[in-house]
């Protein structure tokens, strides 16, 4: 099952479930969706439940939490999160903090959704991962899947949840099939926010990631499985809340940490990681200092090889773990 159908799948299950779920977003009803995520819903959901907006992310944001609000849940696309800076006021300011400056009167059940990160030639305006930006905050929780199960059951939470919700979807996986469990594909399913997965077990290095760097890293634990180097790989599904506990297991028993994200390096989520790490018990076990592998320090640039150098790949991943074991 692809990423897209997956997604499309939860939304087609938590329409029908409650009647409070709505969509809204630039093109998501006659048009299908701009990545078709939303294929068929407007058919089978009619224009009360499929809205097209126009080209006002600061409107249709502001528009979509004040029905949360006043009690419905609405689903919010945004074309990709490089436009919800138009409407980061509506996304932290109205939705992250009401709750808590409400005394817990106003709850916000809102899901901000779409592509996030970088895509392919689309350069640096349409390229930024948002990850530490939206994790930085308190009052949202902050999710960002790899596989078709991932952004099944995490849509689903966040749908379900009752604080707003920002998930962080990758363009460049929406077409890529995955394997599901026939679970998964039930409608009861839904993954739990908070919570990482081991993605694979090893016992030399603890591999973090999430959202499309999770492959990534697969294939370099692939390669470097010849040299007889075992990589246990942890997807964080979830960037707030961080389920460091995982991570810290894991360390535990490799004794080496290296992260890989595609944002950019300062203040970015591997660096939260290290400094978790760094803070806790598990500090005491590595045998090595924790690497970061991550986005080049630069706007996009829109040439294609220039491009492939931001953005880490598969021999960085692997370059970063042997310098990790001294190999």
């Amino acid at each position: 099952v692809t990423v897209r159908d997956a997604l499309n799948q939860a939304l087609d299950e938590e329409l029908e479930r409650d009647e409070r779920v709505f969509l809204l977003g630039e093109e998501v009803a006659q048009y299908d969706g701009a990545y078709k995520i939303s294929r068929g819903l407007w058919k089978k959901y009619g224009d009360k439940r499929i809205i097209d907006t126009p080209i006002s992310e600061m409107g249709f944001t502001g528009i979509a939490v004040g029905a949360a609000m006043a009690g419905l849940r609405p689903v919010c696309e945004f074309m990709t999160f490089n436009f919800s800076m138009q409407a980061i006021d509506q996304v932290i300011n109205s939705a992250a903090k009401t709750c808590y400056m409400s005394a817990g009167t106003i709850p916000v059940p809102i899901v901000f959704r779409g592509p996030n990160g970088a895509s392919a030639g689309v350069a640096a305006q349409h390229s930024q991962c948002f990850a530490a930006w939206y994790g930085h905050c308190p009052g949202l929780k902050v999710v960002s899947p790899w596989s078709s199960e991932d952004a099944k059951g995490l849509l689903k939470a966040a749908i379900r949840d009752d604080n707003p919700v920002v998930m962080l979807e990758n363009e460049l996986l929406y077409g890529v099939p995955f394997e599901m469990s026939e679970q998964a594909q039930s409608k009861d399913f839904v993954v739990p926010i908070g919570k990482a997965k081991i993605e694979r077990q090893g016992t030399h290095v603890t591999l973090v990631a999430h959202s499309r760097p999770v492959g990534h890293c697969l294939e370099a634990a692939a390669v470097l499985a010849k040299e007889g180097v075992e990589c246990e790989i942890i997807n964080l599904r979830t960037i707030r809340p961080m389920d460091i506990e995982a991570v810290e297991a894991s360390v535990t028993k490799t004794n080496h940490l290296v992260t890989v994200e595609g944002g950019w390096p300062q203040f970015g989520v591997g660096a939260e990681v290290c400094a978790r790490i760094m803070e806790g018990s598990a500090f005491n076990y590595l045998d090595a200092p924790a690497v970061r592998v991550t986005g080049a320090d630069v706007p996009m640039p829109y040439a294609k090889i220039l491009e492939d150098n931001c953005i880490p790949q598969v021999k960085d991943i692997i370059f970063a773990v042997k310098k990790t074991l001294n190999i």
